[in-house]
Formats: C-alpha cells, structure tokens, sequence
C-alpha cells in the first residue's frame, strides 16, 4: 500500500481538528433549534451569540431527528452564505423544506435532535485519495450532482467503491459514473449534534 499524499495527511489532519470549541457548538445547535422554533411559532429569533468567525462563508448540514429516526435534511455544499446565515437556513430547510416529510409541527419542533455538519472547501481528488470515515463526496457529471457526508459509509459499513458508486446514484448517475469521467470532489466536516451534549 502506498503511503498517503500530502493531500491526505492535511485533510487527516484538518478532519481530527476541532475546529469549534465545545461552547461554541452548543451555540451553533441553539441557533438552529431557535431558528426552527420562530417559525413555528411565528416570531422574530431571539439574539444568540455570534463569534466573528460565524462571519465567514461556510458550507454545512443540518440534520434533524425525533426520537431517534430521521425528520429531515437540508444544507449547501458550496460556501455561499456566513455560517450563522447557513445554519439558519439548512435548520428551517430540514424542518420545513425536505420534500421526503410534512412540514415539522408546533409538537414536533420541541422534540427535535439536532445534527450539524461544518463543512470544509471542496478539493477535486482521485477516486484512490477518498477516505472513508475522513471524507464527504460531492460527484458531478452532465448537471446532475449528488452529495453524501462523510458518516454515510460509516454508518452503512460501506468501502470506498460503494460509498463513490452510492454517490453516483445520488447524483441520478450510472453506479459507475465515477469511472467514466465524473467530476469526484472531496470535503471534511466536524459533525456534532444535541445526543452529544447529552451523553
């Protein structure tokens, strides 16, 4: 086996940083929750603290649970919009916008657990440099694009052709688009959610 690129040993080692202290992710986790509880109960947000690293364009999931199973997921990819605006956004997109579930209710929005995921730049990579457990995949071909975070194919047990080839159909792509001239791009993300807080 080949030892890793210096590519791979960055992103190793940006993956094992934590980038946000532990004050500051139960922040970030208050403010999706509040984000989702004003619009249930048609409000402005109440003020939460905003480092001025939140400032800076980031990327990022959020994630919600009730009771353990899925209740929605929404986020950008793409740096497009401050962290806090992301997180915002991605919390009242998974509560109200994920097309696979009805709209959370007033009840529902009490009960939500809550999952973020940071996410870093995208770098385009070879499909030997993807890392399970360190990378998320973004695979784009002909205007389909599909994306899954790096805990996917932890969570499923999956090695690194399934986790590229379960990608492609993400993307509405044959299972072996990645081979064929689809674009693989890679990211990290520092993933952390309410259960942690709590256990």
């Amino acid at each position: 086996m080949s030892p890793p690129s210096d590519s791979a040993r960055e992103d190793l080692e940006l993956y094992r940083r934590q980038e946000f202290s532990d004050p500051e992710r139960a922040d970030l986790l208050a403010l999706s929750h509040e984000a989702i509880l004003s619009m249930v109960e048609h409000r402005e947000m109440e003020a939460c603290p905003c480092p001025p690293h939140w400032d800076q364009h980031r990327g990022a999931f959020t994630t919600i649970y009730i009771h353990g199973r899925l209740r929605g997921c929404v986020g950008y990819p793409l740096p497009l919009l401050p962290l806090r605006r992301t997180i915002i956004e991605t919390a009242r997109g998974a509560a109200f916008e994920d097309r696979r579930f009805s709209p959370v209710n007033a009840e529902e929005s009490r009960q939500l657990e809550v999952s973020l995921s940071i996410l870093s730049a995208l770098k385009s990579v070879s499909f030997e440099e993807v890392q399970i457990g360190v990378h998320g995949l973004l695979i784009s071909q002909a205007g389909h694009r599909g994306l899954l975070l790096p805990q996917v194919p932890v969570e499923h047990g999956w090695d690194r052709i399934t986790f590229l080839e379960q990608t492609c159909r993400k993307a509405g792509l044959p299972a072996d688009a990645w081979r064929s001239g689809a674009t693989i791009e890679t990211f990290t993300a520092e993933v952390f959610a309410d259960k942690d807080r709590h256990s």
